[in-house]
């Protein structure tokens, strides 16, 4: 098999995970956010409403694809795709078991931290083809929310980095053992804040803030684009958590094998729902304290674990 077919093999299995996660991940958010509110969240579609989604999916593939008459309509119809695409390039780099991930790249890690970016340019053009004042200023916000809180997400990385002697995640979760938990609390902290702000997740959902933006920079799409650039959301909640299990959790650790596998995807699960929980219980904050949370804490207390790793590092 050529390298091109079989990098669009891998591409068709990213994009397959990415859409049955994010199915199971709307249902899953909505019984979160249910038993937060104190309801129950979808019960009538299957069993605890497991089956609600197979109802959503139909109504938003036929749903009419507005486009509104304003806008620069090639540019409108395809940035939602080039929205998608960095986040199902970057579930290929991810290790699900020792010494195997679809794409074992020397690079891995770096890759995982740049391509996602390229998200970035895509929301931008997103948010001017819509010619709409709302869609323009959650273009702008999400722009410079994400470029800031890529720094401490890359930092917080380094110290996996430096333990384990090698940029290839495979490495990573060879060389893992668990003091690493311990040591790199911090930074694993750091990790997970800085991803939820560069997914745009509550509290750090600014761009699409509903009171304020009515839906920021996805305000005119409809029907299928929309729903791509929900899948995109929920695809990152998946990649970010699946690669935090398995550099900063030890992926299937304690177990090998299969099991090591379904251990993988347990710690990838509760990660998930930490990111739902924290969406529905805390208030969203302001644009100014959002940059300067990440310039003035999350910086500086990964640079404080990145020296403590650079301490310890010598004894080891």
């Amino acid at each position: 098999m050529t390298s091109f077919l079989l990098g669009a093999l891998w591409g068709v299995v990213g994009v397959v995970v990415i859409a049955g996660g994010a199915v199971i991940g709307v249902w899953w958010e909505r019984k979160v956010a249910g038993r937060i509110q104190l309801r129950y969240g979808p019960q009538q579609i299957g069993p605890a409403g497991s089956l609600q989604m197979l109802a959503d999916v139909p109504k938003l593939l036929f749903k009419e694809d507005v486009v509104p008459s304003g806008a620069d309509k090639p540019l409108f119809k395809y940035a939602p795709l080039v929205v998608f695409a960095p986040v199902a390039a970057a579930i290929a780099v991810i290790p699900f078991a020792k010494g195997w991930a679809m794409f074992d790249t020397a690079v891995g890690v770096l890759f995982f931290l740049a391509v996602p970016s390229i998200e970035v340019v895509a929301i931008l053009v997103a948010a001017w083809a819509q010619r709409n004042t709302y869609s323009a200023l959650g273009g702008l916000r999400a722009a410079s929310q994400m470029i800031a809180y890529e720094v401490p997400r890359a930092l917080s990385v380094a110290p996996l980095v430096l333990l384990a002697g090698s940029l290839r995640p495979t490495d990573l979760v060879a060389a893992w053992r668990w003091w690493w938990v311990p040591l790199l609390a911090l930074a694993f902290l750091i990790y997970l804040i800085s991803s939820i702000a560069e997914m745009n997740r509550g509290p750090f959902d600014l761009p699409e803030a509903e009171s304020e933006l009515v839906a920021g920079y996805f305000a005119d799409y409809s029907g299928m684009r929309w729903a791509i650039f929900m899948m995109a959301e929920y695809g990152a909640i998946i990649t970010t958590s699946l690669f935090a299990a398995a550099t900063f959790l030890g992926a299937g650790w304690p177990f090998d094998g299969a099991l090591g596998v379904v251990a993988l995807i347990v710690k990838a699960a509760a990660l998930v729902t930490l990111v739902m929980w924290t969406k529905w219980t805390l208030p969203r904050i302001r644009q100014d304290q959002l940059l300067r949370f990440c310039w003035t804490v999350l910086v500086p207390a990964a640079l404080v674990q990145l020296a403590i790793v650079g301490v310890v590092l010598p004894w080891l």
